[in-house]
């Protein structure tokens, strides 16, 4: 199975998803790079108690869908930066993160997108699961943590995520570069 390489579009691919339940709205861009490839986003939205939010990030990868470098900003002036090089994760100031040296993903919560980057990094067939070790930031603290996910091709453009403890699961249809089209309860594509 295979997706479009998307490293050589030559126009940027523009789309949005909203969340199922309360307000909100991710306008995002994916785009090849001499590096590889890029997402940029902006994502307003509220947490769970209705608090608002207003979120852009920016997430590079090498041609495979790897990320190298990762880039969060908030309306009310946090930011976090990550680079990974050589396996080894490294925060603003350079300092190694040895929690997330398992982690070749991450899963940023408030965006369908980060479930693309394992879809896309490996290569499938169905029946096929994964585990794989994400580095997880929340839309509330934006504080990282390890997280363990589990992924298994259904069909070429259907995957089943789960959290490895088995506390949440969908089923998440794909388009031809792997992006999310609706994660059923939390995201749907407009």
């Amino acid at each position: 199975m295979s997706f479009r390489d998307v490293a050589l579009l030559a126009e940027p691919r523009s789309l949005r998803w909203r969340p199922v339940e309360g307000i909100g709205l991710e306008h995002f861009t994916l785009r090849g790079t001499p590096a590889g490839i890029r997402a940029e986003s902006v994502v307003i939205g509220e947490r769970g108690g209705g608090e608002p939010y207003g979120v852009s990030y920016a997430i590079d990868c090498d041609p495979g869908f790897a990320v190298t470098a990762l880039t969060i900003a908030t309306t009310d002036g946090r930011r976090v930066f990550l680079e990974r090089r050589d396996g080894i994760w490294r925060d603003v100031f350079g300092e190694h993160l040895p929690a997330f040296d398992d982690c070749v993903d991450i899963d940023l919560a408030g965006t369908p997108f980060t479930n693309t980057l394992p879809i896309r990094r490996e290569s499938w067939q169905p029946g096929q699961s994964r585990e794989f070790a994400m580095l997880y930031i929340p839309f509330d603290s934006f504080v990282p943590r390890l997280d363990r996910q589990v992924y298994t091709c259904l069909e070429p453009r259907l995957f089943r995520y789960q959290a490895a403890d088995r506390s949440f699961e969908a089923e998440l249809p794909v388009d031809d570069d792997g992006l999310v089209l609706d994660y059923p309860s939390l995201f749907e594509r407009i």
